[in-house]
């Protein structure tokens, strides 16, 4: 074997064998600094008066057509009112005024699709298109408070559907397209949507992905007489069925008037449910307004990302059918007047490298991704994206999860040619923005830390009684004090609500997730408190673990879980895919094994040795990236795996259980 047990440590920025304590920084140059959108001014700003500094930053950030004079009524907690008193237009606020202000011919969208088909949407177009889809929509009964759901495709239509709906004043609950019927019908039924729109298919891959099918099968379950009409693009070009309540989008988007007057509504009126994907129980209708809402999506997009709307191509990788696309695809981006990409397939697809052949193309200058879609980057091999020029990116974005210190730094390093700032975003379908981020040009910038709550925003971590932990410490991330985008309750169920996200510390907003605060101060995202083990009495972050994992030189991707041990109560089991490299070069994997065990033990202690180490050519993940740690725990204990109809390749599950199966 070729990768023998040796000393990791490297003094270049590739690799790294510093823990999360460590102090190493990468303050903003000064040509960043020099031009940056926010300074410090901002936290000052909040510090002084939080609920003024909101108010602010809502004028400055949005048109009201009449504006507020309240802005934060908590009286109902945890059920908040922002900006109650004041009507705006969602749609308006993203599309028409830019126009008003002489930036029609601006490019809104540069899209892509995944069979290599290509549009350029200037903002005078896409707002035409979504007056004449609002008028579409308003000729099938669609008006304020009514439910419409989205199935499509990450294609121009989805982002006009969802903008004419909110310009109607009614009600969007997207639905990823790669859920499966019985989800779809979930959702139909629990928002008793009146119209759903969809696609025959869409293109992944080099072939079709049917859509239309699962809609008429999910429209056969009981609770769906709710929905009076089908909108189906026509994207894919299969054959589908036909029914009476079904419409084409060409003929009737062609048939609609070209003008449409927007109507201002309340800020509370609700502006969209999205439906959190858990695999059991009733799926949890994440209900989110307005004018909070969307002054945090503009607030943030334009900080955090540092935009300059005149000269950034912004490109964030989210499907639409999650909350990422929702906020930081179409309205955080569009209120703000940006230019961005919207590319419909995968990174690899037709071949490694598409993602960083588009950035080339299209000039992209800030590039908001998951730490999955980094990690398989750096499987594949730097060769891939050092083919490539890259140098129009400026900042680079990290969203889904915790993006451990190694694959931060790669990042930088290969895609950011060592110069770009990052920013590690935490954030929540149910907090509607970004909470916790670095500021790029003020904050000194720490690899696979979150670092500190956004200016407005105010988080705490806890221990077991809802006491604050001191730097140094661990516990539970939680946010004390209301903000805008709040999720305003769950759909239909305001007891659940309460229960789920307010009752376990009360006063404290708290979903699931833990976290440390290191010597400084900086947060450390963990990832969900569901995802520590109890070993022996010791409580272990499978986060931890698996950042331990993948700074190994030979690891590209690793998943932790814990699984059932006679002896210990739980027990480590990791799942890695190895790199390109190591493939090549490995001729003992039980010698591997057995280093990867000794290096975690080396890295964190004895107690985290891992039991097993499953060495697999892919992990078991969603079409959006995350990988399904519920499966490799069922896979792991040999329990029933259940639903896997969000993974992006059953096919994998087949040899997870192989490899199980020989262990056994």
């Amino acid at each position: 074997m070729t990768i023998p047990q040796q000393d990791h440590t490297r003094t270049d920025q590739t690799r790294t064998d510093r823990t999360p304590d460590d102090e190493t920084t990468f303050p903003p140059s000064p040509e960043f600094v020099a031009d940056a959108v926010a300074d410090s001014s901002l936290h000052d700003a909040a510090s002084a008066d939080r609920v003024a500094f909101w108010a602010e930053q809502s004028r400055l950030m949005l048109d009201w057509r009449t504006p507020f004079t309240s802005t934060l009524d908590w009286s109902a907690a945890p059920f908040a009112r922002w900006f109650a008193d004041g009507e705006l237009n969602v749609a308006e606020n993203c599309l028409d005024r830019h126009v008003r202000a002489g930036n029609g011919e601006r490019v809104a969208i540069h899209f892509e699709g995944a069979n290599g088909d290509t549009r350029t949407i200037t903002y005078a177009q896409l707002t035409a298109d979504v007056q004449r889809a609002a008028n579409m929509l308003a000729g099938l009964g669609v008006g304020q408070g009514d439910r419409v759901v989205v199935y499509l495709p990450l294609i121009p239509e989805a982002v006009v559907t969802m903008l004419a709906i909110a310009r109607l004043g009614a009600i969007h609950s997207v639905v990823f397209g790669g859920f499966s019927a019985e989800s779809l019908r979930a959702r139909i039924e629990d928002a008793g949507a009146k119209v759903v729109v969809t696609a025959d298919g869409g293109w992944r891959r080099g072939a079709v992905s049917p859509l239309k099918p699962a809609v008429d099968e999910a429209l056969q379950g009981e609770g769906t007489d709710s929905v009076e009409h089908v909108l189906v693009v026509q994207r894919g070009g299969n054959d589908i069925d036909w029914t009476d309540r079904d419409r084409w989008w060409h003929d009737e988007f062609a048939a609609a008037a070209p003008e449409h007057e927007a109507q201002a509504f309340p800020a509370e009126n609700p502006l969209f449910i999205l439906y959190t994907s858990g695999t059991t129980g009733k799926p949890k209708g994440i209900v989110h307004t307005s004018g909070g809402y969307l002054t945090q999506a503009a607030y943030t997009h334009k900080n955090v990302f540092d935009m300059h709307p005149e000269k950034d191509v912004y490109w964030c990788t989210a499907d639409i059918g999650w909350i990422t696309g929702h906020t930081y695809v179409v309205y955080g981006p569009l209120a703000n007047g940006v230019t961005q990409v919207l590319y419909e397939g995968t990174p690899d697809e037709p071949k490694p490298g598409r993602w960083w052949d588009l950035v080339d193309a299209y000039g992209v200058t800030v590039l908001y991704t998951a730490p999955t879609a980094v990690r398989a980057a750096m499987k594949a091999g730097r060769q891939i994206p050092e083919a490539r020029s890259l140098e129009t990116l400026r900042l680079l974005g990290s969203v889904g999860e915790p993006i451990n210190p190694e694959a931060w730094q790669w990042y930088r390093q290969v895609i950011g040619h060592d110069r770009t700032p990052i920013v590690d975003t935490w954030w929540q379908t149910e907090t509607g923005g970004i909470m916790i981020s670095a500021l790029p040009g003020v904050t000194k910038l720490k690899p696979g830390a979150a670092q500190t709550p956004v200016p407005g925003i105010v988080a705490e971590i806890v221990d077991d009684d809802g006491h604050r932990v001191d730097p140094g410490g661990s516990g539970y991330l939680t946010i004390t004090e209301p903000w805008p985008a709040m999720a305003r309750g769950i759909w239909g169920d305001p007891d659940r609500f309460v229960e789920t996200y307010w009752s376990r510390f009360p006063g404290r907003y708290f979903a699931g997730d833990g976290a440390r605060l290191d010597g400084q101060g900086d947060i450390w995202v963990q990832g969900r408190v569901d995802d520590v083990m109890n070993v022996s009495g010791h409580r272990l972050s499978t986060a931890e673990i698996e950042s331990a994992l993948v700074g190994h030189e030979g690891v590209a991707e690793a998943a932790v879980v814990g699984a059932a041990d006679e002896t210990t109560g739980q027990a480590v089991v990791a799942w890695v895919c190895i790199t390109e490299e190591a493939q090549a070069s490995i001729t003992d994997r039980d010698a591997l094994v057995q280093d990867l065990r000794a290096w975690v033990a080396k890295r964190i202690g004895p107690i985290a040795r891992p039991r097993d180490v499953f060495i697999v050519d892919e992990l078991p993940k969603t079409r959006s990236g995350k990988i399904v740690r519920r499966l490799l725990r069922a896979v792991t204990e040999g329990r029933p795996v259940g639903d896997t109809t969000t993974l992006a390749d059953t096919s994998v599950l087949t040899a997870l259980q192989q490899h199980t199966a020989r262990k056994r």
